[in-house]
């Protein structure tokens, strides 16, 4: 038990799967996971162990933003002993050719500013997906045959962002698509040697205004989560 995860030792698996929603998290782990058990809802961030494939998956809430997210995969990394944390969220497309419901596999992610960057100071650190994650995951993406885009990424401090000069230079230099976790969780399995990719489903676009409908969004978060299980766990 950590300060704001509440499971016991054990409870925990060595895969570990992060929405940012808790309630993305409980869909998540009563739709692919076997025998699911709530072992975390410390402050109603809930997190689910279970299986899938006969694998041990937990599937924990991270919430919203870079510091949020760094909570949570601190305390799995030092203190459960999680080697493989995979980010499974939504984001924004950038690209014309990004279209909605499109997955986007996270190879870099571009930053601001981090919760780390306090230790880099000078240094622009550039974090990024761990190979064997990615690589499984594109092929498991093509075998589902899901229209997936494989590069760069933005990862913003804010939601409500007032930069349109940024935004114009990232989609400007080949950003697929901004969400608002990846980097701080790349840059954390870097430096606890853990692996870690972001998978992610474009509900929104930037440039074309498109929004994805709440009642369409299940189906399409399910490629990303089956995906991401696949890349964990390729055959």
């Amino acid at each position: 038990m950590t300060v704001h995860i509440g499971a016991k030792p054990g409870e925990i698996a060595e895969t570990v799967l992060m929405p940012g929603d808790p309630y993305r998290a409980k869909w998540a782990a009563e739709t692919f996971l076997d025998n699911a058990k709530l072992v975390n809802e410390v402050r109603g961030m809930f997190g689910f162990t279970g299986t899938w494939n006969g694998h041990p998956v937990t599937i924990q809430g991270s919430g919203m933003g870079m510091p949020s997210l760094s909570i949570y995969a601190n305390e799995l990394l030092k203190d459960f002993g999680a080697k493989t944390l995979i980010r499974i969220g939504s984001c924004g497309g950038m690209q014309a050719k990004v279209k909605i419901r499109d997955v986007i596999i996270a190879m870099t992610a571009t930053s601001v500013s981090t919760p780390s960057l306090e230790i880099f100071r000078e240094v622009n650190f550039a974090p990024s997906a761990d190979w064997s994650l990615l690589s499984a995951a594109v092929e498991a993406a093509k075998t589902k045959n899901v229209a997936t885009h494989v590069g760069g990424i933005y990862s913003s401090d804010v939601f409500y962002d007032e930069r349109p000069d940024l935004t114009e230079q990232m989609t400007r230099h080949g950003i697929l698509g901004v969400e608002m976790e990846a980097a701080e969780l790349y840059i954390l399995a870097a430096r606890y040697g853990a692996r870690a990719l972001a998978v992610l489903t474009v509900s929104d676009h930037l440039q074309t205004g498109e929004a994805l409908p709440s009642e369409d969004r299940e189906q399409s978060f399910g490629d990303m989560v089956d995906i991401a299980l696949h890349a964990a766990f390729p055959s």
